[in-house]
């Protein structure tokens, strides 16, 4: 059958995504039947005058929902192919499968589409790799597991936490001035379960949440699930604009989440005055806030400069609950996050923590925190920061280079920057070029709240080595460089369609 969908390119839904749902209806209706082949994403991006990486993300999003099936060197099928006219007759009740897209609860925002192989990726916003000290490592998880306190490590324990853990982290912040009397800490399955914890813990559907736009989509998701209404607050080069979260305050908001220093996506970070602004004017509104400090500690400021160091905001205010993690300056793949906050919230995120999960395992725990108190992590992140700065220098030569026509920041730390594209280019149609030349990124559409993002994407640099950042933004320079020749050949020539 033929496929015309009614797409427009102005909604707020992605393209991909209203691809889907017509396709999903056509299914539903039966329109499309079981065993159908949908046609290859090249002819339809073809026909339809799409990327091909739209059509391909419209693929997978029905995919995860079990409405089709890919084959390789086969195509795209409608989800239950297969059967012959005698199997069907003899198919019986427990071989019928469930309608699951209609039990299943409905997904609030789309992933983003999967990176691109074998090419200079600048879509995973995390550490290095290559820096990992898997020996020193390997050494402490050794010395961990040789102590007489192995028994206990493996038995079930309080949903708080690995008590050394929490006395050690603890501590800390109450030498940094962070943490205060009143004040309790809760280990969790990395900064996303805390953001899920305490979200499940202050809102209820229909409250009013101010949030940093663009933003994590991680953290816009889970709010949305929550049934909350978003505030998109703009981001600009000094990270969340105070006024405009005035009157996110003024319009009902009571709970806002902000990332003050090295924001994901932009890498913003906020000057102090606006730290304190947004404390009083927190107070003001009798509004709780949550400070994402994951980036914190990826400062790559000069060791001999005189800046005093930015204060976080749980040091201004003790109201203020802190979210931190070994994630960005050590291993993602070792989860181990934690909430610092007023008692009485860390008791609720505890109650739920024990009904997700009893507890973060502890000997992820036990290993972290081996790995600090020997000076292993002092040493890595020293580490880091030096190969850190070493990124930021390719960094901001190469978009001095290459991305005059765009506007961008360079931070002073952090993994991501944000790239704003010239007027009138779109970063996800952008994106199905710069895979075909060898490099990929996150376009801003996926981090957006109120607001379109679609002439802004996101860099994550971390990951990747100078010469990869070099050489990935010189491609993406000269594509920008080429598309924006062709929309002004375009103007100059009203007959030349450009798809």
């Amino acid at each position: 059958m033929e496929i015309r969908p009614g797409l427009n390119p102005a909604s707020e839904v992605p393209l991909y995504r209203q691809l889907s749902v017509y396709l999903h209806r056509l299914i539903e209706s039966g329109e499309l039947r079981a065993g159908d082949r949908l046609p290859p994403t090249r002819e339809l991006a073809g026909q339809l005058g799409l990327n091909r990486t739209t059509v391909s993300a419209a693929y997978e999003l029905l995919e995860t929902h079990g409405l089709i099936k890919g084959e390789v060197g086969r195509g795209s099928y409608v989800s239950g192919a297969g059967n012959s006219g005698a199997a069907n007759a003899l198919r019986t009740v427990q071989d019928e499968h469930l309608k699951w897209s209609r039990l299943l609860t409905p997904s609030v925002a789309p992933p983003a589409p999967p990176a691109a192989p074998g090419v200079i990726s600048f879509t995973n916003s995390r550490p290095s790799d290559n820096l990992f000290p898997i020996e020193e490592f390997r050494a402490s998880c050794l010395e961990v597991l040789a102590s007489p306190n192995m028994k206990a490590l493996l038995q079930l324990g309080s949903p708080g936490g690995y008590e050394p853990l929490r006395r050690f982290l603890l501590d800390r912040a109450v030498a940094q001035g962070v943490a205060r009397v009143g004040d309790d800490i809760l280990i969790t399955n990395g900064c996303q379960q805390a953001l899920d914890l305490l979200r499940r813990s202050l809102v209820r559907p229909g409250d009013k949440v101010a949030m940093e736009d663009p933003v994590y989509p991680g953290l816009r998701n889970l709010f949305l699930e929550s049934g909350a209404e978003l505030i998109g607050i703009p981001v600009g080069r000094q990270g969340l604009d105070p006024v405009a979260l005035q009157r996110a305050f003024d319009a009902g908001a009571r709970l806002v989440v902000v990332t003050p220093s090295f924001q994901n996506p932009t890498g913003a970070t906020m000057p102090a005055d606006h730290r304190v602004a947004i404390c009083s004017m927190a107070r003001a509104a009798g509004a709780a806030i949550i400070e994402n400090d994951i980036y914190s500690e990826l400062s790559c400021a000069l060791p001999d400069s005189r800046s005093p160091a930015l204060p976080r905001l749980k040091k201004l205010d003790g109201n203020v609950i802190l979210l931190g993690s070994f994630s960005k300056v050590a291993f993602p793949g070792v989860r181990v996050g934690w909430i610092i906050g007023p008692r009485p919230v860390i008791a609720r995120a505890t109650e739920l923590k024990q009904l997700a999960d009893l507890h973060t395992d502890h000997l992820s725990q036990a290993f972290l925190l081996h790995f600090a108190q020997s000076g292993r992590l002092a040493a890595h992140e020293a580490h880091v920061l030096e190969a850190a700065r070493e990124k930021l220098r390719a960094l901001e030569e190469s978009c001095r280079s290459h991305l005059s026509d765009c506007t961008w920041n360079i931070p002073s730390g952090g993994m991501n920057i944000w790239i704003g594209l010239p007027a009138g280019l779109d970063a996800v149609s952008l994106r199905g070029l710069a895979q075909q030349a060898g490099i990929d990124y996150l376009p801003g559409r996926y981090f957006a709240v109120s607001r379109a993002q679609d002439s802004g994407l996101r860099l994550s640099f971390a990951g990747l080595e100078p010469g990869e950042i070099r050489e990935g933004i010189r491609i993406l320079g000269s594509l920008i460089q080429r598309a924006v020749g062709l929309r002004g050949v375009a103007a100059q020539s009203p007959a030349l369609a450009m798809v």
